[in-house]
């Protein structure tokens, strides 16, 4: 296992080449003029890199319309690792990116981003949610974030997308016209970095990340009368909101049909949910799946979550290839995920605490193979597919995100609780530690 080639992510980034300011000419450039971009930049003028751009993340187009939005400036960005792969490793180093495992506290990201401010004076890309939405909003944005901004010390600035979901979201990748809006502001100085806590930068980046292109599609009357727009709406709202049965949902032409009770939902040409009965739960496709999320959280609380499965497992030590490894079995519970493995010839047991997993990476027939979720730790990335149940990776994502949250408020809320004793008086006089000053 040793012997095993790996992703070397100690390896400085470099310039990105000037060539990409071709690329974004004739490939950006005419795209965003067909989609009818609407750019509003405010608070931009005179602001020159470096600084920490920070973008939501919906489909494919982002990028074309984030190197629109920051043109004549190049940038480097942060990239994972199956991204190298697709693209090739030698490109995107060439390109300036900056590659990463999803979600690992990768310890060489910072010194890289760091080489980006200090020796390229580059604008530093950062998509923050760290995958594609799920249902065109705002998805989990890691509270670490606060803790890099202050770390980098460099003008953050927010680029806020709409439109780029509808034409193609991650559950239904088929081509569907939309026109797109962006925001790029400058939301927090340097200055200001100096005098705010981590805490605060935080809800800054929270406020101004939300979005929601359902809501945008509707308001702005967009008309989506592709005749599959609701092929593989069951990846994401798996739970009939009927009847409550999971992985029954099927999402085809432009309807969401329930295999257990047969209640059944057009997709109409705005993006909205009709039931055919008249008798409906949700029409706003963002409302069901919040409510799936909902629904996990409780039985996280409950400690009645429980999701085991016979696993296909392939690895991605480097960007080259995908390695197969035959089958394994996973276990996703209150106490976290764990891998029963056999990999590179060996027999591996992976555990995953709740803080230690974040989320969970989630594709959609990844490469053909099937639905997956990737799971990662410093040196491999563990792609892993359900063998006998269905639309059950959305689930396991949102388990993973909640159990994180659940720990992390817990762990916030003791340190909290610490400080205020600390502050009492009373308490400070009897506080071993107070002794000890």
């Amino acid at each position: 296992m040793d012997k095993i080639k790996r992703f070397d992510f100690k390896k400085l980034p470099r310039r990105p080449t000037r060539l990409l300011y071709l690329a974004s000419v004739f490939l950006c450039f005419p795209r965003m003029l067909y989609h009818r971009l609407s750019l509003k930049k405010i608070g931009m003028k005179g602001l020159k890199p470096p600084y920490l751009l920070l973008c939501n993340h919906a489909s494919e187009m982002d990028f074309y319309l984030m190197f629109r939005a920051i043109f004549p400036h190049l940038a480097n960005y942060v990239v994972a690792i199956d991204g190298f792969h697709d693209k090739s490793e030698f490109l995107m180093r060439f390109a300036g990116s900056i590659g990463k495992r999803k979600f690992t506290r990768d310890p060489f990201l910072l010194k890289n981003l760091r080489y980006c401010v200090e020796n390229l004076k580059t604008i530093i890309a950062l998509y923050s949610e760290a995958r594609y939405t799920f249902d065109g909003t705002t998805s989990y944005l890691s509270p670490t974030t606060g803790s890099l901004v202050k770390r980098l010390g460099i003008p953050v600035v927010m680029l806020n997308t709409r439109g780029c979901f509808l034409s193609c979201p991650q559950w239904n990748k088929e081509y569907k016209f939309s026109p797109l809006e962006a925001r790029m502001e400058l939301i927090i100085t340097a200055e200001e970095i100096k005098t705010l806590s981590s805490e605060k930068i935080n809800d800054i980046i929270k406020k101004n990340f939300v979005y929601d292109d359902f809501a945008y599609q509707k308001e702005k009357a967009i008309k989506i009368a592709h005749p599959r727009r609701a092929k593989g709406l069951n990846h994401i709202l798996y739970k009939c909101s009927s009847c409550l049965a999971e992985g029954e949902m099927t999402g085809e032409g432009t309807t969401l049909t329930c295999g257990s009770c047969g209640k059944v939902w057009e997709m109409t040409e705005y993006g909205e949910l009709k039931a055919k009965d008249g008798s409906e739960t949700f029409t706003h496709i963002p409302d069901w799946y919040a409510w799936e999320r909902d629904c996990v959280r409780e039985e996280v609380i409950s400690g009645e979550y429980y999701f085991e499965d016979e696993i296909y497992l392939e690895t991605l030590p480097w960007a080259k290839k995908f390695i197969p490894h035959g089958n394994g079995r996973m276990v996703q519970n209150k106490d976290g995920v764990f891998l029963e493995l056999t990999a590179y010839g060996e027999k591996i047991n992976l555990a995953f605490p709740p803080l230690a997993l974040e989320s969970l990476h989630v594709e959609f027939d990844y490469r053909k193979i099937g639905d997956c979720f990737d799971i990662s730790t410093l040196d491999d990335s563990f792609w892993c597919y359900p063998r006998t149940k269905r639309d059950v990776v959305m689930k396991a994502a949102l388990a993973a995100e909640e159990m994180y949250i659940l720990a992390y408020e817990k762990i916030a809320a003791g340190r909290a609780g610490s400080r205020q004793k600390n502050q009492n008086p009373e308490f400070a006089a009897q506080s071993p530690a107070a002794e000890e000053f």
